[in-house]
């Protein structure tokens, strides 16, 4: 065993390798997001105009002739989609990330745009689009009250607004393929969801069916075909993992058609017409799909015989003749292709990011870290390249380890190319992403074992997770990085402050420091979800839960961080106000200890501007150097080109 001590350098230790330019992986990518309109004719995607994703579209019969239909200037288009007439496309889009998305519609024969809710400080809800009435939709509008989204009915053609019902405070609804209202959600004061059916436009008085706090991630109602004959669920009532049942609209009955005892059923392939459920996946470690159609099993075995690593169905026509595939080669750049079932053709459309092709990108290991408590923790870890000549997933000596939360917490990590996971093992560290107890598709056990657990026992699994990788011989001990966004972010405050000796550094990006004053802040459209955070988190309204919110909230405990911390932020973020940062960089500053705090006025809940996001990471690779001995590529500039303001901290870089 090499000692600590004369280990080499995480940069040297690459320094023969070619270095993967930021750009190349936080870039705009070249194309992405393909689509298929449902009539066939046309295809669609998103690729820059002036540095800024706009929307495109061209001829099924002839890909190269694009035109460009969207003219975004500043931030990219988050997400587009056909209108189901295949006579516009629709696209969302927010202001300076406030999360107050509107909904636009472009012609696709004459190019002219308009918005369809033109309000302000509104966020629209798409809630149902039909195959039998293809020139409307079903919207939720806040403008009314900004807790409560009443649902419109939205005509496509003439862009009118009809009022189908007010809502006086439920979370969610349902519609059918006629586009009729048939269910209502609301939370319970259980934390659970009372489910209402809706009839004639009257909601019941009492609910058809409950769940209490523990079936709350994983149980609802899922939709109906188009024949209105089938209901299905997404049910773990009674069970572990999420099942998917199909109810008999008529009988009651209910049929068991997917679960895995492993994980939640984690997606579904429908039929573009009928609404069928065809094939299903399920995500413990590695995705995995299963069909129930013999055609549909076909297909996928055509699939699986020419696609080495990971794919999915992106889009699909009403004919089902064409299939959009997004293919994840896993070690190379993620590509896109165009599957023609009748002439048995997969034909590659375009490489997202051209420019990884032939790229040092290194392989992710899936894998299980036990917990403290026998919990089995499904995680991933990319190692830097040459480390690990074997391919066992333990490189030959320790290695720098960067420890990368997700958000959430009620989200998950997945198997499959991972533009941080390459990025930061480019520069010579390990990267370990861990499913901490909390984290969703695996069970309500593993979701319900988070309870009450914020910076307790959630916190616990990443501490075992580093004793493991040690222990195992992938991490250098005095050389481990916390870091993450969102809940992620609050993890790494928690790291520094709660464990302050673990970790060599910490990168919180838009993470919450005071749980109290998170819960005061949330979007005023979550409120109908509230018992549910009270329930998980601690009750502010009660004197044990807000004595536990400020027990768990690493601002009270900022006097204890005694390890370099760069904190990023969003000015404008409706989730985590930026006062959340604001707050323990006054308090660590008040208490002497040295702190990195980067502002950027025009971004929300994380960065999405690409001068943005490269520019933080740039920051961050160089603060990440600076404590953990990896390799940085020159900043030249990136900081100047964005709308980066550091606030405090600049000469620690």
């Amino acid at each position: 065993m090499i000692e600590a001590a004369v280990l080499p350098s995480a940069a040297t230790r690459v320094q023969d390798v070619p270095m993967i330019p930021r750009t190349a992986l936080f870039g705009n990518p070249t194309r992405s997001g393909a689509q298929i309109s449902p009539d066939g004719r046309w295809l669609a995607w998103m690729a820059p105009h002036e540095e800024v994703m706009n929307v495109w579209i061209a001829p099924v019969t002839d890909p190269g002739a694009a035109r460009r239909m969207t003219s975004a200037t500043e931030r990219p288009i988050p997400s587009y989609f056909f209108a189901p007439d295949s006579r516009s496309l629709l696209y969302v889009q927010d202001k300076a990330g406030d999360e107050n998305y509107l909904l636009y519609q472009v012609d696709i024969d004459s190019g002219d745009e308009r918005s369809l809710t033109p309000f302000e400080n509104t966020r629209v809800q798409i809630v149902g689009f039909s195959h039998a009435i293809k020139d409307k939709a079903l919207v939720g509008l806040n403008d009314r009250d900004p807790r409560h989204h009443d649902i419109h009915l939205l005509d496509l053609t003439s862009g009118a607004l009809e009022l189908v019902l007010q809502n006086e405070g439920y979370a969610g609804f349902l519609a059918d393929d006629t586009l009729t209202l048939r269910w209502a959600l609301r939370q319970n004061a259980a934390g659970g969801n009372d489910m209402f059916e809706i009839t004639d436009g009257r909601i019941a008085e009492t609910p058809r069916e409950s769940t209490g706090l523990e079936d709350a991630l994983s149980t609802t109602v899922a939709g109906y075909t188009a024949d209105g004959k089938t209901l299905y669920w997404i049910d773990s009532r009674g069970r572990n993992t999420a099942a998917i049942f199909a109810e008999n609209t008529e009988t009651g009955e209910r049929r068991l058609i997917a679960e895995d005892e492993r994980a939640d059923i984690g997606g579904t392939m429908q039929h573009p017409l009928t609404g069928e459920i065809e094939a299903y996946s399920v995500n413990y470690l590695k995705r995995e799909w299963v069909a129930l159609e013999p055609d549909i099993e076909q297909a996928l075995a055509f699939l699986r015989e020419r696609l080495e690593g990971e794919f999915g169905v992106q889009s699909r026509t009403d004919a089902d003749d064409k299939w959009i595939i997004g293919h994840d080669p896993l070690t190379g750049p993620t590509r896109t292709l165009i599957y023609d079932r009748v002439a048995g053709t997969l034909e590659e459309f375009y490489v997202s990011r051209p420019e990884l092709e032939g790229a040092p990108l290194q392989p992710m290991h899936a894998l299980e870290i036990p917990a403290r408590d026998g919990l089995a923790l499904p995680s991933y870890l990319t190692l830097p390249p040459g480390s690990d000549a074997e391919g066992r997933g333990v490189p030959r000596a320790p290695v720098p380890m960067v420890l990368l939360v997700h958000g959430g917490p009620w989200a998950r990590d997945a198997y499959g190319f991972n533009r941080s996971h390459q990025w930061l093992a480019n520069r010579g560290y390990a990267v370990l992403s861990v499913n901490f107890r909390g984290s969703t598709g695996f069970g309500k056990a593993f979701v319900n074992a988070a309870n009450l657990e914020w910076g307790a026992r959630m916190h616990d699994d990443l501490i075992d997770a580093v004793e493991w990788a040690v222990a195992q011989g992938i991490a250098e001990r005095d050389k481990i990085a916390i870091m993450g966004g969102s809940y992620g972010g609050y993890a790494t405050l928690v790291g520094l402050a709660f464990t302050p000796e673990v970790f060599a550094c910490g990168v919180d990006i838009v993470g919450p420091s005071n749980l109290e004053t998170l819960l005061e802040t949330i979007p005023p459209y979550w409120e109908p979800l509230v018992r549910q955070f009270h329930e998980r988190m601690g009750n502010p309204e009660k004197p044990e839960g807000k004595q536990l919110l400020i027990d768990r909230s690493p601002l009270h405990k900022a006097d204890r961080i005694c390890r370099p911390l760069l904190i990023g932020q969003g000015a404008n973020d409706p989730r985590v106000k930026q006062s959340e940062s604001d707050q323990i960089v006054e308090a660590m500053q008040k208490h002497g200890i040295p702190v990195t705090y980067v502002v950027f006025p025009d971004e929300g809940h994380g960065f999405h501007r690409p001068e943005n996001n490269i520019a933080f990471n740039a920051i961050t690779e160089n603060f990440l150097a600076t404590v953990l001995g990896g390799r940085a590529e020159p900043i030249s500039g990136e900081v100047e080109r964005s709308t980066a303001q550091i606030v405090t901290g600049a000469e620690l870089l």
